[in-house]
């Protein structure tokens, strides 16, 4: 059966196929599991397709497409017209899926022979999650054909755990990839199926049960997880009744220059919608009036170089800091960057320029990271993450060798950088830093040095507007402010944040976002089962 609450556990493919020998092994059958995928195939496919409509299975070489010829055999049970194609000989098939196909009662067309252009539905049973190769051939051949007739012909396409030529780990299109209307996939998800391009190509996802129980989680132990308020809702700081505003924390945000202070607003009005107790905007004095008059809940002091910002962070109530929007890229920003970075056990959440300046140079921030003291969030786009990360040199790289963790490990990691998997390079990036990396789009990555990783795949493209990621920085320091874990705090803050959007919808810029925050509270803590006056 499908269940429309999707479980947050994400399994990479060798933790899928380690979740699939651990079933096995406890006495479950493979072909059980098996029959079990396709009739869930099946179910799905009845009511994409009319009554007694016309469907067409492609089936591939592997347990995809024993899937599919579970599938097809059930469909034609129930009185559909089935059509199955497969892509190699019958005879090249191995185990579970040989099975599969001899239990099928019907006709087995060469793939290339078939005609697609009566079909009500085709199955895409050639290939899954595990797909090791770039598509070539007939099997490219075969894919392309089938995007060509849901294009045209505009019937659906349901894809069986995910669309050929997805790669399920990393989202990536190995050549290239079928476009389904929708996808069953099994037990849980993988990250292919949140990540871009592969979640495009995978339309509406649904997970269907199988037989595989959770307790083998236990063993897989899964590090990478949706991002759903059910993973951190735990943590959230929810106001008490007997709570002040010291309680709630202060955080701090740095201004650029009379010319560019918008951005240190937006991400104080982000930090104090997210419930910081109190924020202060340290802006340069030539800047000071221009937010004396725009600003009334948030406060200000002056701060005109490293020394007095250090000055204001000897008020160890500060705990929650903010650099980076509208600072400007160089030299002096990255002076305010390392002043900031001096041991303490305040949260630090750089993002924009303080990334930026130290393009070429990510190893020298890594070494003040590593000596903060507290815990550090770095949120760049994929363009500050390529100028921060994307140009290590030999002589880079063998200082990094150097670092305090073994050379493969760390030679694993300058790789991971150069990854084309999106959770890849933050998770490389985060181990390298020693700092949580939020690595930003329309599937932001959250990902923790221990390995850690959340997928977001809730942000609407209303998103796509100046400053919001300027009021998603300070979002974090506000949750932050108010000691929820770095890592779950900016998890819960990509969470609201699209939320917000959502709730705005079309039309948002990012001064709307904070306004949309209480409404967005509201049902999250209901959601908790909190109740209001």
């Amino acid at each position: 059966m499908t269940s429309h609450r999707l479980p947050p556990e994400l399994l990479s493919n060798s933790e899928m196929a380690e979740a699939d020998r651990l079933t096995i092994a406890s006495g479950v059958p493979g072909y059980a599991l098996m029959e079990n995928a396709g009739a869930a195939v099946a179910l799905e496919a009845s009511w994409l397709a009319p009554r007694h409509g016309r469907i067409v299975v492609l089936c591939g070489p592997g347990n995809n497409g024993g899937d599919g010829f579970v599938a097809a055999r059930l469909l034609k049970a129930r009185d559909f017209s089935v059509t199955l194609g497969l892509l190699v000989s019958i005879d090249a098939l191995r185990g579970d899926a040989a099975a599969a196909a001899r239990a099928w009662n019907g006709e087995i067309t060469a793939i290339e022979a078939l005609d697609l252009d009566a079909a009500d539905l085709v199955i895409d049973a050639l290939f899954g999650a595990g797909l090791a190769r770039d598509l070539d051939g007939p099997a490219r051949a075969a894919v392309d054909r089938l995007n060509a007739f849901s294009r045209e012909r505009k019937k659906p396409v349901l894809a069986v755990d995910v669309p050929s030529g997805i790669d399920g780990t990393s989202g990536q299109v190995r050549g290239v990839a079928v476009w389904a209307s929708k996808t069953i996939t099994f037990f849980r998800r993988k990250p292919g199926h949140l990540l871009l391009p592969g979640r495009l190509h995978c339309n509406e996802t649904i997970v269907a049960d199988i037989g595989i129980t959770s307790a083998v989680l236990d063993v897989v132990r899964p590090a990478t997880q949706a991002n759903e308020p059910e993973v951190w809702g735990g943590l959230y700081p929810v106001p008490r009744i007997d709570g002040h505003k010291y309680a709630r924390g202060h955080a701090l945000v740095l201004s650029g220059g009379l010319a560019h202070t918008g951005a240190a607003r937006l991400a104080a009005r982000g930090a104090l919608r997210a419930g910081a107790g109190l924020v202060t905007i340290a802006t340069p004095k030539e800047a000071l009036g221009a937010h004396a008059a725009a600003l009334t809940a948030i406060m200000t002091a002056v701060c005109d170089g490293p020394e007095e910002l250090a000055a204001i962070l000897e008020d160890g109530r500060k705990n929650a800091l903010v650099l980076g929007p509208g600072l400007g890229v160089g030299a002096a920003t990255r002076a305010l960057t390392l002043s900031a970075l001096a041991p303490a056990s305040r949260a630090k959440i750089l993002d924009a320029d303080a990334l930026s300046s130290f393009k070429g140079d990510a190893f020298s921030l890594a070494q003040a990271i590593r000596g903060s003291g507290g815990p550090v969030v770095l949120t760049p786009h994929d363009g500050e993450f390529a100028r921060l990360f994307g140009d290590l040199s030999a002589d880079d790289e063998r200082r990094w060798l150097k670092s305090d963790a073994d050379p493969e490990t760390l030679q694993k990691r300058l790789n991971g950088l150069r990854s084309v998997s999106k959770l890849e390079r933050a998770r490389a990036a985060a181990a390298l830093a020693g700092a949580i990396v939020l690595l930003k789009g329309p599937d932001t990555v959250v990902a923790h040095p221990d390995g850690r990783a959340m997928i977001d795949d809730t942000s609407p493209p209303w998103l796509a507007t100046a400053g919001s990621g300027d009021v998603l920085a300070g979002m974090i320091a506000g949750l932050c402010a108010q000691s929820m874990p770095p890592f779950e705090a900016a998890s819960a803050a990509v969470w609201l944040h699209g939320a917000g959007a959502r709730h705005f919808g079309p039309g948002l810029v990012a001064e709307d976002i904070p306004e949309s925050l209480p409404a967005v509270l509201r049902a999250l803590f209901q959601s908790f089962g909190l109740t209001f006056p």
